[in-house]
């Protein structure tokens, strides 16, 4: 995946000083794994057809790094007995996903034989995203009384910043003799494409394959379950919004299109206490 290494390795940088400043306060820290499906809403298909939603699911996989406040490392004891402390952890993160996508609802359907039926249901892409950020999780119980003893429960609610390096692609299997020649089944040739996103472009290419990067903003509500005294499983559906709508690398200017891409993940997750 083609990506800008030297802005990677500038916010590799920002999360490993902020690890080292929380470190030098004796916080302890949390590590785990997240994995599950993931919804791509986006420029492909009607924006608000479940068809569509349900066609569109990819996956992901993630590496999550917690500071928890409420204990100190260099010492074993609790930290003060202060509201932040004892409800907020905040997590870092490197995740990537993946999602094939294509064209559902009525648009596509067989019953649609116009040109430009032909021309959407040959029309494919695909998302494929790296991302690392922060979230700060607030958690409404007790985080000293859920760490205490093994199986309870602890739901929470985030909020934080990602910033992701996308990689999109876009595939055509339209060819049709016309009286231009033949198409070549050439997604940047505008006879292979739906014929209103040309129409309504304003002169800018709908589809755009160059690699890009854009921040967006992440919440999620999920719960831990208390496994043992240093582990615990999690659960947790994400809301992601990307401030670019190039993310898949269709961006058409039809009225339909009133929204940047979005990501949708129902995430499973193991999470082990380090101290």
């Amino acid at each position: 995946m083609a990506i800008n290494l030297r802005q990677l390795l500038i916010i590799f940088m920002l999360v490993f000083v902020s690890f080292k400043s929380q470190a030098q306060f004796g916080f302890s820290h949390e590590v785990g794994v997240i994995t599950g499906p993931v919804q791509f809403r986006s420029d492909f298909g009607q924006r608000f057809n479940e068809e569509n939603n349900i066609g569109n699911t990819g996956y992901g996989i993630g590496l999550i790094h917690y500071i928890n406040f409420s204990y100190r490392a260099d010492c074993n004891c609790y930290t003060s007995d202060t509201y932040f402390n004892d409800h907020f952890k905040l997590r870092s993160e490197i995740s990537y996903n993946k999602t094939k996508l294509d064209h559902f609802g009525r648009w596509v359907d067989e019953t649609q034989f116009g040109i430009d039926g032909q021309r959407l249901r040959a029309h494919s892409g695909e998302a494929e995203n790296f991302d690392i950020g922060m979230q700060l999780e607030w958690f409404p119980y007790s985080i000293r009384a859920f760490s205490s003893h093994a199986g309870g429960w602890a739901p929470f609610a985030s909020i934080g910043v990602h910033y992701t390096m996308s990689n999109p692609k876009q595939f055509t299997t339209f060819a049709r003799q016309g009286g231009s020649g033949i198409s070549d089944e050439n997604i940047f040739n505008p006879d292979n494409i739906y014929g209103p996103w040309i129409q309504a472009s304003n002169g800018e290419y709908p589809i755009d394959t160059s690699s890009i990067n854009a921040w967006s903003v992440v919440s999620s509500i999920g719960t831990r379950y208390k496994l043992t005294i240093l582990s615990d499983l999690m659960i947790d559906l994400r809301f992601q919004y990307y401030f670019s709508d190039w993310i898949d690398g269709l961006n058409h200017k039809l009225p339909s299109n009133k929204f940047n891409d979005v990501l949708i993940w129902l995430n499973f997750g193991y999470i082990y206490y380090l101290d």
